[in-house]
């Protein structure tokens, strides 16, 4: 059997986004589990356009097959209009065949997201993100108040997820608050990974 894994998928168009889905990658490693990386494609809303297979830089894309085989899921898209991106929203409504198969079921998964304002909608994001994720049965895992960073931080943050104010320029850097939570995030799923894993084999 192949070593478990959890896939941190994201999209992301300035760098906001990837920033968080690397420091909840980071945690994910430290709670002993290997983190996998991947992103989704640019859609096109004025003709049918193609990307290359592999990107220029940063994550590879997602396959079905990183998804069906993941040990949890971490999901993380920019908001727009208080929604996950497109992309994001595109790439997930392709996964029915995983639903009928109940490929995700029992697996936890977190959900995380970026804004440029500090009202930009980043709750009602994650909460979009977490909806088929639901549907696909998995075990959702937030960011209890333990990490409490959640009562200091003046930009991103939330119960429901990590998230990151990247300023209305889409460049500012994760604050000392966003980074701590992202971290914890990412280990919590790393550990609630490992202990669904336990179980499975005991």
């Amino acid at each position: 059997m192949s070593q478990p894994y959890v896939l941190v998928l994201y999209y992301s168009r300035n760098g906001a986004t990837r920033a968080l889905a690397r420091q909840i990658a980071r945690g994910v490693e430290e709670a002993g589990v290997e983190a996998r990386l991947r992103t989704v494609p640019a859609i096109s809303t004025v003709c049918e356009a193609t990307e290359p297979e592999i990107p220029e830089s940063g994550a590879i894309y997602c396959t079905e097959s990183d998804l069906a085989n993941c040990a949890g899921l971490a999901l993380g898209s920019p908001t727009r209009f208080g929604n996950m991106a497109a992309p994001m929203k595109y790439f997930i409504d392709s996964t029915s065949s995983l639903w009928m198969s109940g490929a995700l079921i029992d697996k936890p998964a977190c959900v995380f997201s970026s804004t440029s304002s500090l009202h930009g909608g980043q709750e009602t994001t994650l909460l979009s993100m977490m909806l088929p994720l639901m549907h696909h049965g998995m075990v959702l895992a937030g960011l209890p108040y333990s990490a409490t960073e959640l009562l200091a931080t003046q930009g991103g943050g939330t119960p429901y997820g990590a998230t990151h104010v990247s300023g209305s320029d889409g460049v500012s850097q994760l604050d000392e608050h966003e980074a701590a939570l992202a971290l914890q995030q990412g280990k919590r799923l790393g550990q609630l990974t490992l202990k669904l894993l336990q179980k499975e084999s005991s």
